[in-house]
């Protein structure tokens, strides 16, 4: 330990790190989990966006810090674990919230699969190679959360058409959640994904019903879920979605 007790002050908290966290959702989580005494990192594949966000939302009060990480990137996800390993041993809290294309434009019938692969790369196969990535720190919490932000739209129960690519790849992720919930039970790792709702960011428009704050509580109730919580469920706001 420091003679300024720095290491200590990092133990003491729980860590958490954020993906896809320069605005929006992402951000705003950063500044709730900051609030319940979290050590946040902040990640975003672009770096300049990141530190400029962490500038926004970073007071004397808080302990919220900038790391570079694109989910698509293998060679990103390693260098972020390593940061993470070296700097604090372990991660108590993952909160998978990068995601692209929103695609109202198109249907799936006349889909340009290049969206299509872009979406999957970003909305499925990031948050995975995130989990894998980072399964061996979280094992080392002993009582570690993962949340994948998802959404209705991959619900299959009501899925409709339109937005294929989103649809499609939440649908993939509420797949995963549910084999890594059930593949990490009884290791103290709660594994879930969460439905914010439609909110009113950039990706949602101007006419979504939910402020970033609302969204952003409905992650947080699944990342601060006691040890006894649900794991490899389906939520908003704390109530069960069909899948």
């Amino acid at each position: 330990m420091n003679s300024d007790g720095i290491d200590m002050i990092k133990s003491e908290k729980s860590i958490a790190l954020v993906t896809g966290a320069n605005r929006g959702i992402g951000l705003e989580i950063c500044r709730q989990l900051s609030e319940k005494q979290f050590r946040v990192v902040l990640t975003s594949r672009n770096e300049q966006k990141g530190r400029e966000a962490v500038n926004k939302i970073q007071t004397c009060h808080s302990s919220i810090e900038f790391h570079q990480l694109d989910v698509t990137d293998p060679d990103s996800v390693s260098r972020a674990a390593r940061f993470i390993e070296q700097e604090f041993g372990r991660l108590d809290l993952l909160i998978n919230n990068a995601a692209i294309h929103y695609d109202t434009w198109q249907q799936a019938a006349n889909a340009d699969m290049a969206t299509v692969e872009e979406a999957l790369d970003t909305n499925l196969l990031g948050p995975w190679r995130v989990c894998r990535g980072f399964l061996p720190l979280l094992k080392e919490s002993g009582s570690a959360r993962i949340v994948n932000v998802s959404s209705e739209s991959g619900s299959l129960s009501g899925m409709g058409g339109g937005t294929p690519a989103y649809g499609v790849s939440k649908a993939a992720l509420n797949a995963v959640t549910i084999k890594l919930a059930a593949e990490l039970r009884g290791s103290g790792i709660l594994v879930n994904a969460v439905c914010p709702g439609w909110v009113r960011t950039e990706m949602g428009g101007s006419a979504a019903p939910r402020s970033v704050a609302q969204g952003a509580q409905s992650v947080i109730w699944a990342a601060t879920l006691p040890d006894d919580g649900p794991t490899g469920g389906f939520f908003r706001d704390g109530k069960r979605l069909p899948w």
